[in-house]
């Protein structure tokens, strides 16, 4: 799958673990019913992670994997689709 479609991804894939637990967006696929979230991390370019949960609720699985570029997060963040997930945490020191 992401090797015929997103190749250029690949050079990510052992980075999956930080871009789900330290994203730099988080949102919901409008097509997907609540079903599934997108992480977006920006590295020297913009990866977008797509979680599904399975159809009968059993696990999570990564359903896709791909760049996406800056102006299109610009969108979605002005259609309110993903929110920033950075947290200032000046406020704990």
């Amino acid at each position: 799958m992401v090797k015929r479609k997103h190749f250029n991804c690949l050079k990510y894939i052992d980075y999956l673990p930080e871009i789900i637990e330290n994203p730099d967006y988080v949102g919901v696929n409008p097509n997907e019913n609540d079903k599934s979230i997108e992480f977006i991390k920006k590295y020297s370019k913009n990866v977008l992670v797509g979680v599904k949960l399975e159809k009968d609720g059993q696990y999570l699985y990564v359903s896709s994997m791909y760049d996406i570029q800056d102006s299109k997060i610009s969108r979605r963040l002005y259609s309110g689709r993903i929110k920033n997930a950075n947290i200032d945490n000046d406020e704990n020191e």
